[in-house]
C-alpha cells in the first residue's frame, strides 16, 4: 500500500486541507492519504494551539466519511523537536509492508533542501506537491526530480490563522469547515 503523509498542525482542519488531500487520493498513485498532526511546534505560539487529540479529534470528525483519508496520532509519541526523517523511520519499521510518500505545497518544496537530510528522504520517498500562490522559484535541483511529482490540485486560499481570527471575532466560518469538524468545534467552543 502506498500512503502519502499529509503533515500539519490543522489547528483546525478546513476544506482547503480536505479538497488537497482528497484529490492527492483519487487522482495519483496513492492509496490514502494520512492527515499526520503535528504536536505543538517551537515555530508557533502555544496560546493559539489546541491540545494535540482536540486537533487529531477533528481531523478524525472530517475524514470519517472518506474511505482513502486517515487521521494520524504518529507523530504524538516520538521524541521532540522531531524530523521528518525520524518518522519516516519510524513508519518504516512499524509498516514495513506500506510505501510511505510526502505531501507538501510548492512553498515547502522551495525550503525541503533545508531539511534534515533532505537527500536520504529524496533517495527512499516520493514527493507529491501541490500548488501554492508564491513569488518564490523553486530550487531547480527539484524541477526534474524523479521522485518529485506536482500534482494539479485546486488552488486552496484558505488558512486555519484566518478561521481562528474569525471565529473569536464571531463570524460564520461554517462553510470553511468540514461538517462534522465544524458540529464538533462549535460544540466545544473553540478559539472563541
Amino acid at each position: 500500500m502506498k500512503v502519502g503523509l499529509f503533515f500539519g498542525s490543522f489547528n483546525p482542519i478546513h476544506i482547503g486541507h480536505l479538497v488537497i488531500g482528497n484529490h492527492i487520493a483519487e487522482f495519483s498513485d496513492l492509496d490514502q492519504v494520512w492527515f499526520v498532526v503535528t504536536p505543538h511546534n517551537p515555530f508557533k505560539k502555544k496560546s493559539s494551539l489546541l491540545d494535540n487529540f482536540q486537533r487529531l479529534e477533528m481531523v478524525y470528525q472530517a475524514t470519517k466519511d472518506f474511505t482513502k483519508l486517515k487521521p494520524s496520532d504518529i507523530e504524538f509519541n516520538l521524541p521532540q523537536p522531531n524530523y521528518t526523517i525520524n518518522t519516516l523511520a519510524y513508519l518504516q519499521e512499524k509498516y514495513p509492508d506500506h510505501e510511505f510518500a510526502l505531501i507538501m505545497g510548492e512553498d515547502n518544496l522551495k525550503s525541503f533542501h533545508k531539511w534534515k537530510n533532505y537527500e536520504l528522504i529524496l533517495e527512499a520517498h516520493d514527493i507529491y506537491v501541490y500548488p501554492r500562490i508564491s513569488e518564490k522559484t523553486i530550487e531547480t535541483q527539484f524541477h526534474n526530480h524523479a521522485r518529485i511529482h506536482f500534482i494539479n490540485a485546486p488552488i486552496m486560499q484558505l488558512s486555519s490563522t484566518f478561521i481562528r481570527k474569525s471565529i473569536k471575532e464571531g463570524k460564520n466560518v461554517q462553510p470553511m469547515l468540514p461538517h462534522h469538524t465544524w458540529q464538533y468545534l462549535d460544540e466545544m467552543n473553540f478559539y472563541k
